[in-house]
């Protein structure tokens, strides 16, 4: 595994919450055509972000669309303002559709959009 230098990426929205992003880790899987990333996000005011924001925090920091971002598994300790997770950043949506399980497909939509689906 290659060692790779550690991204960071700030947000600060209209006084909305500020989040600190940092990629621990960047591995790129070509049989599956995804990047699977370990992250950490620091969220120092309000508490933990919903899948959405972290998502949408992801796409941008990686500089992708929001598609393509599937988020695997983030935890929060308790008491702590350190959220650590995992995603995966696929080559098109196409692709994420056919490999990820469906019921990651479904809670990484929106739920305006889930509701639209059905």
């Amino acid at each position: 595994m290659r060692k790779l230098n550690l991204e960071e990426r700030s947000l600060e929205k209209s006084g909305r919450k500020r989040m600190k992003t940092k990629l621990l880790s960047r591995r790129r899987n070509d049989l599956l055509r995804r990047e699977e990333i370990t992250f950490e996000i620091t969220h120092e005011e309000g508490g933990t972000p919903s899948r959405l924001q972290v998502r949408n925090l992801l796409a941008a920091t990686v500089g992708v669309s929001v598609n393509c971002v599937y988020l695997r598994k983030m935890e929060t300790r308790t008491g702590s303002t350190i959220t650590v997770g995992d995603v995966n950043v696929y080559d098109s949506p196409d692709e994420a559709k056919h490999t990820e399980p469906n019921f990651l497909i479904s809670r990484n939509v929106s739920k305006g959009k889930s509701k639209e689906s059905e």
